[in-house]
């Protein structure tokens, strides 16, 4: 094959998958008129429209569709051998790609990351703040953070953290003006701050456990978020109640900002994993990086 069609073959790859021109563009650093350029060039040598454009969106036609399943795959292949060969350096290279949620970046990934990276110079991480339960593999990263309950089954996964819980908390002057509940169910009667699950859209039902039983309230407010730290923030502010990791919360409540309450019906979840394909473990710097987050009790 010519390498001029290979250069548009990658792409074309590149807009379908980030349906984007602007973010093909950036990725593949060229100009969108490059990259459109190039697509169109594609178009016409094979007769056959890949890509439907509009002023707000770029979409597959079904032969585009077919185009990117067929060689998506062969071109993840080449990257995976041309970064396996790092193994011949002195030190491990390349770029790891990776998916977590806000909490897991700031206390799970960063405080090992820091310390990492300065190990390994030739190694990039990009870290993609994501609430909600990404598929990697269509999103093409190299791996994922999620709580040891949601981890796919055709998945390898590591842990990463330790178990944690969640905490009730407001600030003082809420609680100058409401008396504390002391039973999950009464927080119905208290103003809190709710958070919007990224996957399904639905509001969070606080879980709490009673004598083995598991116990869903659904709380009423003014705010919603969909970020730990801005629930935080708006619970530091007086706004309400709200349910965040215990470690978030933990120097607010020593320094007497935050009030905790109903400790004792909060349970314990299954700590961070990092999860991947098993494609992934061939890479050394891939490797290096899980033994470097991998969770020590």
């Amino acid at each position: 094959m010519p390498r001029e069609n290979v250069n548009n073959l990658v792409a074309f790859l590149a807009v379908a998958r980030e349906r984007s021109f602007t973010r093909a563009a950036a990725k593949l650093g060229v100009s969108q008129s490059a990259v459109s350029h190039t697509v169109r060039q594609l178009e016409g040598q094979l007769g056959i429209r890949l890509l439907t454009r509009t002023t707000r969106a770029v979409s597959l036609t079904e032969a585009g569709e077919r185009l990117a399943k067929s060689i998506g795959p062969h071109f993840d292949e080449i990257d995976i051998q041309v970064e396996a060969l790092s193994e011949l350096r002195d030190k491990p290279a390349g770029t790891i790609r990776i998916t977590a949620a806000d909490y897991a970046i700031k206390y799970v990934l960063w405080p090992k990351l820091r310390k990492f990276l300065p190990q390994f110079p030739d190694i990039k991480v990009e870290l993609v703040l994501d609430n909600g339960l990404t598929d990697i593999v269509t999103e093409r990263y190299d791996a994922g953070v999620r709580m040891g309950e949601h981890l796919a089954k055709d998945m390898i996964s590591a842990r990463i953290g330790p178990d944690f819980c969640l905490a009730v908390v407001g600030s003082k002057s809420y609680f100058a003006n409401h008396a504390r509940p002391m039973h999950p169910r009464e927080l119905v009667e208290h103003t809190c701050i709710n958070f919007r699950l990224p996957t399904s859209g639905a509001l969070y039902a606080w879980e709490f456990e009673e004598d083995g039983r598991e116990i869903k309230i659904r709380v009423e407010g003014q705010l919603i978020f969909n970020s730990t730290f801005d629930a935080l923030q708006a619970t530091l502010d007086g706004f309400g109640l709200s349910y965040i990791p215990e470690e978030v919360v933990r120097p607010h409540i020593a320094s007497g900002r935050l009030v905790r309450v109903l400790e004792q019906w909060s349970p314990l979840w299954d700590g961070y994993h990092l999860y991947y394909p098993s494609r992934r473990q061939s890479s050394p710097a891939f490797v290096a990086l899980v033994e470097a987050l991998r969770y020590r009790a």
